[in-house]
């Protein structure tokens, strides 16, 4: 496996609910992570959701599991969902 880069963000909607993901990449570049978080929030129909480089910060580096290294070969990135985020 390889080593990936896990950026814990924070996400508030227009609404005022608050969503807890992490974006995981397979390099270590907040910029790419914050654009990503937002292409995710856009997919999801969350687009106008309130994401910004302080909400979105590097937390660690790890060996991703084979479903994440999928999401990743696929798009560039791979979500995990933790707080507020739709199933």
């Amino acid at each position: 496996m390889s080593i990936s880069h896990v950026f814990d963000t924070y996400a508030t909607t227009k609404k005022g609910r608050i969503m807890h993901f992490d974006v995981v990449l397979n390099e270590q570049n907040p910029a790419v992570a914050l654009g990503y978080a937002r292409e995710w929030l856009q997919h999801i129909g969350e687009g106008d959701a309130a994401v910004t480089l302080n909400t979105c910060v590097f937390c660690h580096s790890a060996e991703a599991p084979a479903a994440l290294q999928h999401d990743i070969a696929q798009q560039g990135y791979a979500i995990i969902k933790m707080e507020g985020c739709p199933v």
